[in-house]
């Protein structure tokens, strides 16, 4: 496995530089040491066609003047000082039997002009090259007056400058990569250099010190992102860890006092002999004692669940008004005894439902009227509001009452928070409803909130309304649904 996993292992990101720039740097090297080379090939050749093209033209005129007088001497003295002057080349003249006239060339290259199909005149296109032992020679075999002319010039010296110039442009290109490829090495080693420290500052983050944060002014700006998540990462994590600790405090506190109540009433009913009746009345004690736990041990295990993505929510279109007024049957009983009234408000004509788990919305709801109940007056009432907004659906709970410190709204949701600590052994639970209803919303991808002013407390939900695009957490409990139909336990 672990020769598997370092197979597939990418290439490094300085190795990936190095090499891209290593090979572009070689390429444009050698294709320049190769423009260059054929550029002075090029201009080598312009010139022996020019030296060719004169010695042809000479030749012509001292043909054209033999043929006026038609001496066979006069003709090679002619043909002699038609080339004078011109150093390193080779002619040769030839009658219409391809016997040689006058020749200044070597026995192989005559052989050659002998087998070459003459070309009307001279072109750079036609210009051959022959290779005679050491020797190389570049010519042509052209017409001239009804004579086969064969001209050449020799090219040794042309072609050991070009030898020395290729030698020295590969060898110029190689040493230019080299330095290229160390000067990317040096470039990339420097370049990583703030990630490095980066990596470094990371690894010195642990549980203890979730409060370091990365400096993003203090490094480069493509790095920026970088510094800028991992904060916010850190922000994440340090919030997730005072809430689990929190959490963790608050639990040990809840469990401990109904524990220490039990222990305390068993402890004092065993100290003596009682009656049955004594001892009815300690059982029943402790059975409230030990409801109240698994009700929030119920409560806690909901949120778990709630917390975690892959739950199986149940999707189907909920409307929340016939869902509000279940919950208003549920409550009658005790809105009755308290002397409150539950009304349900709908400013539009039609408010669109919710996509979502409705025994969960339900109990959202739930959640936030039967708080609403606990902290209004005999006589007052408590309203429950639908409203659309755009592409959401927003369910308001109001209910008159004392305004809230503006210092407690922002926690109202958190788990175990309470206004009124002392409050918490009257009846009314161990403050998970509101952190409950957060986590529904939340698994819904919607949102919660609350706002205290003018003797109205009002708490509110808001859903994405039915045929909006589903949130994250929805796709992933849909696909977890579906992989438990598809295999089931």
């Amino acid at each position: 496995m672990p020769i598997e996993a370092a197979r597939r292992r990418p290439w490094s990101l300085a190795l990936r530089i190095t090499m891209v720039v290593s090979l572009t740097m070689s390429a444009v090297f050698a294709g320049s040491a190769w423009l260059v080379s054929r550029s002075i090939e090029g201009h080598f050749q312009e010139l022996d066609f020019g030296e060719l093209q004169a010695v042809t033209e000479s030749l012509g005129v001292a043909l054209a003047a033999a043929e006026s007088d038609g001496d066979a001497p006069a003709l090679r003295e002619r043909l002699a000082q038609a080339v004078a002057g011109h150093h390193g080349v080779y002619f040769a003249v030839l009658d219409g039997r391809d016997r040689p006239i006058y020749a200044r060339a070597p026995q192989a290259m005559l052989d050659a002009a002998q087998r070459a199909d003459p070309s009307p005149r001279l072109m750079p296109q036609r210009l051959t090259v022959w290779t005679l032992g050491a020797d190389t020679y570049r010519g042509g075999v052209v017409t001239v007056a009804d004579h086969r002319v064969l001209v050449a010039v020799s090219t040794d010296a042309h072609e050991h400058y070009l030898a020395q110039l290729r030698q020295g442009l590969w060898w110029g290109a190689l040493a230019a990569t080299a330095l290229a490829v160390l000067a990317v090495c040096i470039a990339v080693r420097w370049g990583h250099a703030p990630i490095r420290r980066i990596g470094a500052s990371m690894r010195g983050v642990t549980s203890d010190n979730l409060d370091l944060r990365l400096e993003s002014q203090s490094v480069p700006t493509e790095l920026t992102t970088l510094v800028t998540s991992f904060n916010a990462m850190l922000d994440q994590l340090q919030a997730s860890f005072e809430r689990l600790s929190h959490f963790s405090a608050d639990i040990a506190h809840e469990l401990r006092t109904p524990v220490t109540n039990l222990m305390t009433q068993t402890q004092v009913a065993l100290s003596k002999d009682r009656s049955p009746a004594a001892y009815r009345e300690v059982l029943y004690t402790g059975l409230d004692e030990l409801d109240r736990m698994r009700k929030m041990i119920g409560d806690m295990l909901f949120l778990a669940q709630t917390e975690n993505p892959r739950r199986r929510l149940q999707m189907a279109e909920v409307r929340l008004d016939a869902e509000v007024q279940a919950v208003f049957d549920y409550f009658e009983a005790l809105s009755e005894e308290a002397g409150v009234g539950l009304r349900l408000d709908t400013p539009q004509v039609r408010v669109p439902g919710a996509t979502g788990d409705r025994s969960m919305l339900q109990r959202a709801i739930s959640n936030l009227v039967g708080n609403a109940l606990r902290h209004t007056e005999r006589g007052q009432n408590v309203v429950v509001r639908l409203l659309a907004e755009g592409a959401a659906v927003r369910v308001e709970v109001e209910n008159p009452g004392a305004a809230i410190d503006p210092t407690h709204l922002p926690h109202l949701f958190d788990r175990f928070y309470r206004v009124d600590p002392a409050r918490h052994r009257e009846g009314e639970g161990a403050g998970l409803g509101l952190a409950i209803v957060k986590a529904i919303v939340e698994a819904h991808g919607g949102t919660v909130g609350v706002s205290s002013a003018d003797g109205v407390n009002r708490f509110w939900l808001r859903l994405p309304a039915e045929g909006t695009v589903p949130s994250p957490l929805i796709l992933a409990a849909r696909a977890a649904h579906g992989d438990a139909q598809d295999h089931p336990a």
